[in-house]
C-alpha cells in the first residue's frame, strides 16, 4: 500500500487537532478544570493519547487553545450574522454581546479560563488566540479607531474584566449592567447588538452542540495509492 500524501497527512493531523479542542472545550464545561484529564480529553477526541502531547505542551495549553478557539468563532459568527453589516457600531455591539453571551451561557467554562490567564504561564498566544486578536482589531478599526494599536489592548482589557466582574463566586455583576457600562463607554445605542431581552434565556442552559466551531469534517476514505478519494 503507498504511503499517504503529505496533503492527506496534513489534513489528518489538522483534523486531529480540532477533535481535542473540541473535546477539552466540552469537557471542562461539563467537568471543570481540575476534573478533566489529558486522558479523558484524548478519549473524548477518539484520539491517541500521546497525540495530545504532540499539539500541546500540556493541559493548561490545550484548554487555553480551545477557548480561544469557541471564542474567536463565536466572535465570528456574531459578526457576520445576518443582516451583515460595515456599521462600525453595530459590529462593536456585536462583538461585545457575543463575548459577554459566553460568560452569561459558559460560566464555568469561562471562569476556568480567567484562572489560568492567572497563572504563571499566563496569557499565551496561540493561532487561535491570534485570530481572535484579529477580528477584535478589525472592529475597533471599524469602529473608527484613529489609533487601533492603542485602542485594541483597552477593549480586549474591558472585555476581559467585564467577563471576569460576571464571573466572580459569590459577587457577580448583572451582565445587563456590564454591558450597559460597555456601550455607554463606545457610544452604543442600546437597541443594537443582541439586547438582553431579545437573547436566549440566560438561565444557565446553551447550546451544547460546538461542532460548528470546530470544523473536522468527515473522516476522507483512502484508495490504493494512499489518495483521498
Amino acid at each position: 500500500m503507498s504511503p499517504r500524501s503529505a496533503s492527506v497527512n496534513e489534513e489528518l493531523r489538522r483534523r486531529s487537532r480540532e477533535r481535542l479542542l473540541q473535546a477539552a472545550v466540552e469537557l471542562v464545561s461539563e467537568r471543570g478544570y481540575e476534573a478533566t484529564t489529558l486522558g479523558d480529553i484524548a478519549d473524548r477526541a477518539g484520539s491517541a493519547r500521546g497525540l495530545v502531547s504532540y499539539y500541546f505542551p500540556g493541559k493548561r495549553r490545550l484548554v487555553q487553545s480551545a477557548v480561544h478557539r469557541l471564542m474567536h468563532r463565536t466572535l465570528e459568527e456574531a459578526l457576520e450574522r445576518e443582516p451583515r453589516t460595515r456599521d462600525g457600531r453595530e459590529r462593536m455591539a456585536r462583538a461585545i454581546d457575543a463575548i459577554l453571551g459566553l460568560a452569561r451561557d459558559r460560566p464555568l467554562l469561562m471562569r476556568q479560563h480567567m484562572a489560568g490567564l492567572l497563572q504563571s504561564e499566563g496569557f499565551v498566544p496561540c493561532p487561535e488566540q491570534r485570530r481572535l486578536a484579529e477580528l477584535l482589531r478589525d472592529t475597533v478599526a471599524r469602529d473608527g479607531s484613529r489609533d487601533v494599536d492603542a485602542d485594541y489592548p483597552m477593549l480586549r482589557a474591558l472585555l476581559m474584566g467585564a467577563v471576569y466582574a460576571a464571573l466572580v463566586p459569590g459577587a457577580p455583576m448583572p451582565v445587563p449592567v456590564l454591558r450597559a457600562e460597555l456601550f455607554k463607554r463606545y457610544r452604543i445605542g442600546w437597541e443594537q447588538g443582541v439586547p438582553p431581552d431579545a437573547s436566549a434565556a440566560s438561565d444557565g442552559t446553551c447550546d451544547t452542540d460546538l461542532s460548528r466551531f470546530f470544523a473536522t469534517g468527515a473522516a476522507p476514505e483512502y484508495g490504493r495509492d494512499g489518495q483521498s478519494k
